[in-house]
């Protein structure tokens, strides 16, 4: 499910097939600063998608995905715009590294597990947006078996015969609902048989396609393990929950999930392959690491196109699309084989972040940390104020440290702001003056010795 937050309603989202790419970009720009050719081109790749839906089957299925390599150092956005991008199209995505990933016959991960990964990614949002849609029906028929177990349903007598038109056991009922639905019987404790969610499964060691599967016994075998009741006696207010599941369960065909889940993966699916620059290169005498080059031909096939074996059936990769990033420092894009830079034709600079960058990102998207800071620490009652000034001074700090050591972007941000509110994140409600101002000179006084100190900044992330 696509999460928006501070405060964005159902009604408020627009809808998919209505957002152009001038939308997507602007969606994008809530939460990533600058780096406007790569959000262009994420924009009309997904466009290029909403629009190859709306063709003929016949012409839809040679419209192929332009894949991306997205070219940046590392802390720029690379990964917060293929992320953002999935979210803003509500679609299965998975971020997984080049490098984890090693050539068929040595040991390690083959590339077809990361489509399993993102078909059991693409099954739980099926499922979970089926459990919503019978959420209600669900709710009701936990009530009513709630209140079978507080009163059991009994035989017709002689006096329920006469009196039919409002016998005492339904006015019984029917108070108890109210008070049930009023939170008044949560504490009293009823036994209930809910299933067991422990499934059996076999870990394979070695074996193409079968590291880290942990296949289910259930998936093999269908009837041969049923699903295994469990009786537990427990409070009424927590029973609720698995009673809802338990119904939910039941009024969600799963088969139909399935197949619901492996259309949008094969049709919206998004694999963003970080750190491809890792296994850039060629084969060369006296390199230990021999299955780079295994690797990016192990690609192929899945980046064009083929049929991956899942434990939900034969999922096709013709269209899914694949983002690839990496810094590239030591190695260039020319070092990939021939075949997979092919795979990806579209190719985007992401820039290197200047001070005012920096500001914008302490303060502008919708996540920011500042605004992340402010929220942790309102929880004790805390009032977080940061000046213009303790903004542009965080900033020039950040860029100094990342020009005279690595250049890891953004993400200094974190261990700056961290220093900078160590005090007062310790001390929390234990604060006298719970309004708290940082201004440039509390910025000067926290951090000033930790850029000037040039040994200590080297075990400084």
């Amino acid at each position: 499910m696509a999460i928006y937050l501070g405060g964005q309603t159902a009604t408020a989202k627009p809808k998919l097939d209505e957002l152009t790419p001038r939308q997507i970009v602007e969606e994008l720009d809530k939460y990533v600063v600058g780096q406007s050719a790569a959000k262009r081109a994420v924009a009309v790749a997904l466009r290029n998608r909403i629009r190859r839906q709306k063709l003929p089957a016949e012409i839809a299925q040679d419209v192929l995905p332009k894949n991306i390599l997205m070219i940046g150092a590392t802390g720029v956005g690379k990964t917060e715009i293929a992320r953002r991008l999935a979210r803003v199209a509500d679609s299965p995505f998975i971020k997984i590294e080049a490098s984890k990933f090693t050539e068929v016959g040595y040991v390690g991960r083959d590339v077809e597990s990361m489509i399993r990964e993102l078909t059991d990614v693409a099954v739980d949002m099926a499922r979970q947006s089926a459990f919503e849609e019978v959420k209600v029906q669900a709710e009701q028929n936990a009530e009513e078996n709630i209140l079978d177990i507080l009163l059991p349903p009994t035989s017709f007598n002689y006096e329920s015969e006469i009196d039919a038109s409002d016998p005492p056991a339904n006015r019984t009922r029917e108070k108890l609902r109210e008070q049930l639905r009023k939170g008044e019987l949560d504490e009293r404790l009823i036994e209930i048989d809910t299933q067991d969610r422990g499934n059996a499964t076999i870990d394979f060691i070695g074996g193409q396609g079968m590291e880290e599967m942990g296949v289910n016994l259930k998936d093999m075998f269908g009837n041969l393990f049923p699903a295994k009741t469990v009786r537990r006696k427990m409070k009424i207010g927590d029973a609720k929950p698995y009673m809802i599941r338990d119904e939910q369960e039941r009024l969600v065909d799963m088969e139909q999930i399935t197949r619901n889940a492996i259309r949008k993966v094969q049709d919206s699916g998004i694999v963003f392959l970080d750190e491809i620059d890792k296994i850039a290169g060629r084969e060369s005498t006296g390199n230990p690491d021999v299955s780079r080059e295994g690797v990016q031909r192990d690609l192929l096939p899945i980046v064009e196109g083929t049929n991956v074996n899942t434990k939900y059936g034969m999922v096709s990769t013709e269209h899914i699309l694949f983002v690839a990033a990496g810094a590239f420092h030591v190695s260039k894009p020319s070092d990939l084989i021939p075949e997979l830079q092919g795979r990806f034709p579209i190719r985007v600079e992401l820039e290197s972040l200047t001070v005012e960058d920096l500001k914008r990102i302490l303060v502008q998207p919708k996540n920011s940390l500042i605004k992340q800071y402010q929220a942790l620490l309102s929880t004790e009652g805390i009032e977080l104020e940061f000046t213009d000034e303790a903004v542009s001074k965080i900033a020039e700090m950040t860029a100094e440290i990342n020009l005279q050591t690595e250049n890891i972007g953004a993400r200094r941000l974190h261990t700056l702001l961290e220093k900078l509110l160590e005090e007062i994140s310790f001390l929390g409600s234990e604060l006298e003056v719970k309004h708290q101002v940082i201004d440039a000179d509390y910025v000067s006084s926290r951090l000033d010795g930790l850029v000037e100190n040039r040994d200590l900044r080297q075990y400084i992330l």
